[in-house]
This record gives C-alpha cells, sequence and structure tokens, in this order.
C-alpha cells in the first residue's frame, strides 16, 4: 500500500470543507507528526524574493567557506560513514524575543528587511496553526499560545541552510537524524532538489518539495504538552550528488522561562491515561537537547522526569 504524504489545503479553512480540513490536520498531528501546507496565506511573490536572496546570498558569502571547509576536513575522500557533522551550510536569524537581523554580518540591507517581513509572515501562520491544533485537541483557544509564552513571549527563529552538492552521500548526511526540540516548526524548502525525509512506521519517507508550500512538523514540546497523542518525528536530511537544496526552517518555541507540562485539561480527559510527561522549564530542556540533539528523545524526557522530581516545580494547576 503506498502511503501519501499528508499535503493540505489551507484556504479550504475557510469554506465548506472546513471540517474534513480539519480532520486531516488532527490525522497528520496524530499519525504522522508531519503535513504540507498550499494557499497558507503567503504572498508567492514574498516567497520567491527570499528564495532569490537566499541562493544569492549563498552563493556570495557562503559557497566558498562550505568549499574550505570541505578541503580542510578531507571530506571529499572519506572512506567511512561520518557522524559528527553534517553536509550544511547555516546561519541562524533570531526573531523573538528579540531580533538579531542587524547583526548578522554580510546581509544586503534589501535581503534583511525582506527576511524580517517572511517572519512576521511565519509568525502569524504559527499561531493560526497552534488555535487550530487546540481547537482539534478540545483545549480553550489561546491555550498552546499561552502555554508558550513565558515571561517575554515566545521564542521564534530561523535556521537558514543550504546543502552544497556531496560526493560522498552515503558517508554523509546532509542532515543526521533527529527530531526537533521546540514548538512548532514551518519550513521553506527548494521545490527542485529534494532530501527531507522522515521516519514512519521504520521506513524512510520522503517530503515531496512543492512550489510555494510551507511543511510543517511538531516538536518535542508539543509531544510533552498533548501526553504524547502528538508526536515529534525522527527526520533527516539526505544530501544529493547534483544541486544545492535551500531549506528555511522557522521554529516557533516556548520562552526560554515558559514551564512546559502535559495539558490539564487532557489529561482529565483522559483519566484512565497517566501523565507520562514531565514538567520542566524549556531552557532546562534546550540545554539538555543541544548534547543529545542526535540521540533518541526518550532519554531526554526521561532526564527531565529525574529533574522534576529533584526540583519540583510545584502541582500542576487545573483551575
Amino acid at each position: 500500500m503506498e502511503i501519501t504524504f499528508p499535503i493540505i489545503d489551507f484556504s479550504k479553512l475557510n469554506g465548506e470543507e472546513r471540517g474534513a480540513t480539519m480532520k486531516m490536520i488532527k490525522d497528520a498531528c496524530e499519525n504522522w507528526g508531519f503535513f504540507e501546507l498550499m494557499n497558507h496565506g503567503i504572498s508567492h511573490e514574498l516567497m520567491d524574493t527570499v528564495e532569490r536572496m537566499t541562493k544569492e546570498h549563498y552563493r556570495k558569502c557562503m559557497e566558498q567557506r562550505f568549499k574550505e571547509m570541505v578541503a580542510s576536513k578531507g571530506l571529499e575522500a572519506v572512506q567511512s560513514e561520518i557522524n559528527d557533522l553534517d553536509w550544511e551550510s547555516t546561519f541562524f536569524l533570531r526573531h523573538l524575543p528579540v531580533s538579531n537581523i542587524d547583526e548578522i554580518p554580510d546581509l544586503e540591507e534589501d535581503y534583511r528587511k525582506v527576511m524580517k517581513e517572511f517572519a512576521v509572515e511565519l509568525e502569524k501562520l504559527a499561531e493560526q496553526l497552534l488555535d487550530l491544533l487546540c481547537e482539534n485537541l478540545g483545549l480553550e483557544q489561546g491555550y498552546l499560545k499561552q502555554n508558550f509564552y513565558g515571561s517575554k513571549g515566545p521564542t521564534f527563529g530561523t535556521k537558514m541552510s543550504n546543502y552544497p552538492p556531496c560526493p560522498k552521500p552515503d558517508l554523509i548526511k546532509g542532515l543526521r537524524a533527529h527530531t526537533d526540540a521546540g514548538g512548532v516548526i514551518l519550513l521553506f524548502q527548494d521545490d527542485k532538489v529534494s532530501g527531507l525525509q522522515l521516519l514512519k512506521d521504520d521506513q524512510w519517507i520522503d517530503v515531496p518539495p512543492m512550489k510555494h508550500s510551507i511543511v510543517i512538523n511538531l516538536g518535542d514540546q508539543l509531544e510533552v504538552i498533548t501526553n504524547g497523542k502528538y508526536k515529534s518525528v525522527v527526520h533527516r536530511v539526505i544530501a544529493q550528488t547534483d544541486g544545492t537544496r535551500m531549506s528555511i526552517a522557522s521554529f516557533y518555541n516556548p520562552g526560554s522561562d515558559a514551564v512546559i507540562y502535559p495539558a490539564p485539561a487532557l489529561l482529565e480527559k483522559e483519566a484512565e491515561k497517566s501523565q507520562v510527561y514531565p514538567k520542566f522549564v524549556f531552557e532546562d530542556y534546550m540545554k539538555l537537547y543541544a548534547g543529545l540533539k542526535f540521540q533518541a528523545k526518550e532519554p531526554r524526557f526521561e532526564a527531565m522526569k529525574t529533574m522534576e522530581s529533584a526540583v519540583n516545580l510545584g502541582p500542576i494547576a487545573t483551575v
């Protein structure tokens, strides 16, 4: 049986197909942890500009640096699998709580402006998605956004990546397998060069590159808040021998001091199912994740449980 990756027409939420579309989103969250959005409301013209400027910036400012790194490490001649680095060229932009776009060197002024505009659109889409997840979960509207808020609002940033042609894709991954630590991830990926795969039922499945789509995936924090009803899913990038793949992944995450725990309303509904996930401060989870990103998530959750019993963050309010 062919497995069909979930592709969702976001514009259908505004018409008579809303119920069926919400059901598709629910099914994707419960069974895939990933889905691809079409007609999501972000202008195609803006996306085309972001793509053009991102590829120009890579060619002008990053490509040569990447080639020098490859040469210095002798990566083109490797004979055995490399497990401690990824075949990618990246930089990071922070949008919230405070933007760092003006501090990143080598960015053209127009590119900074366009990325700020794109970030605003992605932030709106992320918050819309969180409310749709609330609706599907039967949580009060705004619960997830509020849960992410902390004292300074959510953390929101973008990883700008290019995956250049790789001579040994069987020995070096574009990006090693992992789950994402945060909340909801919005990916604008190359529509010509593929490479992103997710693990479903022990099979690696390609995430199809489609023009003007935004790929959504759920991070570890949503697995915790939903007490495992939604899962973060292992994914990786396979390097290609031809073509450079662009990937712009934006992470809408809890604020650093937000306290994350299973939603009491969900625990009440599932009285027979005990709380299996820990309660912790998001920043503490991120410190742990930094060293264990490419390992299984379950030991991370167990480590946070151990920390929780040591610190005791107090009872979970159910009011």
